[in-house]
């Protein structure tokens, strides 16, 4: 029997340290490998024999943890692409960690924390969405996605930092008390449960507007880069697995090189910000040691799976292998994989699985949807279905059909700002 421990990392920040005591910890039970999840989690599999140690020496180091399932999800936040993908902001790393420290409780709800001005982090995943306002310094939007559903709800009032964990930790009180109404029902109602919070004392305005969610454009995030005067270091892994030895080596060159934290991205990588030019090298030979390899095809990066999902992983690489044959271009999408039932995939295009025969615990068939979010933007919900019903072997050329598809649409969309921009200059017709 296999084992899932689930370790949070608020916001996606470790730090060296922190994670090198937990590393020495998953040596002593004999794990080589661990992975990271779309929640900015890192995940440890283990035979059912070395939980018991491995948790006792989580005790020890007083490490909160889960064990095969995450009934207090990881508080996901867009703080690893500050500074790198994020230009521009007000919202700077302290904020995000004043943020993440005044949330004094553990959730039970998903809550999310980003930048207007991105789309490496999903915005709206979360249940309990918090999205900084462009203009106005340390306000933020308020968007509540109810659980187990399809159901969003933007607030008509922005909020202050300092009244984000009240505010979070009031609305989860509120949906968790009355689970009838608000949890994994389509008739749950925005008004009706802001209609339950009290915002007297709150630091709270009218929102002069509604969010504006940014286009998608997933930047190209491994590699070893330079960004102002120093470097950042991005570590894509193919079967989304990381050596314990590598990443405890990892730590050490982190402490050694002054870098107090680096993080974990919903993509189930890592980003190491802040090397300095004269460590450059330094990290070079460490991604030697390892053979970690750099540079993967963008159409591969685009990818969102589940976690712990072997089949949706299979199924990505036979979907980037038949995509790659026809040199297919997927820039500024993401294509994610569904296999369960209620799990929430970040993607453009979502390629889902099921069942035409799926009763009484018996499930023959398998076939494939194919479906397209709102504008193919993928902080948005799902637009239309483009093709349904899909066995595996034609799949991946409906996917392809697919990618064509929101270029044409892509296309429509520009051409339209075009035209209308050129109306707006003197003379235009």
């Amino acid at each position: 029997m296999i084992n899932t421990i689930f370790i949070n990392f608020r916001g996606g920040i470790i730090v060296p340290a922190d994670l090198h005591n937990i590393l020495q910890a998953v040596n002593k039970v004999r794990i080589r490998e661990v992975h990271f999840g779309l929640q900015q989690q890192m995940l440890v599999d283990m035979e059912h024999y070395s939980v018991e140690p491995f948790t006792a020496a989580l005790d020890m180091l007083q490490v909160p943890y889960e064990i095969d399932t995450c009934k207090h999800p990881n508080i996901c936040s867009s703080y690893p692409a500050t500074n790198v993908f994020i230009g521009d902001s007000w919202l700077s790393e302290a904020i995000y960690k004043n943020v993440l420290d005044s949330i004094d409780y553990t959730p039970r709800l998903k809550i999310n924390i980003c930048d207007n001005n991105q789309s490496f982090t999903p915005i709206l995943t979360g249940n309990i969405n918090w999205v900084a306002t462009p203009s106005i310094e340390h306000y933020w939007h308020l968007i509540i996605r109810f659980p187990k559903t399809n159901v969003i709800y933007e607030w008509n009032m922005i909020c202050h930092s300092n009244d984000i964990a009240s505010v979070t930790k009031t609305i989860e009180t509120i949906i968790l008390q009355q689970p009838d109404k608000f949890i994994d029902t389509e008739l749950a109602n925005g008004d009706e449960l802001f209609a339950l919070f009290n915002t007297t004392g709150l630091n709270v305005q009218p929102a002069a507007s509604a969010v504006v969610l940014p286009p998608f454009n997933l930047p190209y995030y491994e590699g070893l880069n330079r960004y102002n005067d120093k470097y950042w270091l991005g570590i894509y892994r193919r079967d989304e697995l990381f050596s314990v030895q590598f990443l405890i080596n990892l730590c050490k060159l982190c402490m050694h090189t002054g870098i107090t934290q680096f993080c974990c991205t919903s993509w189930k990588t890592i980003l190491i910000k802040g090397i300095e030019e004269k460590d450059k090298e330094k990290w070079n030979l460490l991604l030697e040691e390892f053979q970690i390899n750099m540079r993967h095809a963008a159409n591969e990066l685009n990818f969102q799976v589940e976690d712990n999902c072997p089949e949706g992983l299979d199924l990505k690489t036979f979907l980037v292998k038949n995509l790659s044959v026809d040199d297919t271009r997927t820039f500024g999408i993401c294509i994610g994989i569904k296999t369960r039932k209620k799990s929430e995939v970040f993607s453009s295009i979502l390629v889902r699985r099921r069942y035409l025969i799926d009763f009484l615990g018996i499930k023959l068939f398998k076939v494939y949807d194919i479906l397209c979010a709102k504008d193919f933007n993928p902080n948005e919900r799902t637009g239309e279905i483009f093709s349904r019903g899909n066995p595996k072997l034609v799949l991946a050329e409906q996917l392809r059909r697919c990618v064509l598809y929101y270029y044409r649409h892509r296309a429509k969309v520009v051409s339209g700002k075009l035209a209308a921009a050129k109306q707006k200059l003197p003379g235009g017709n």
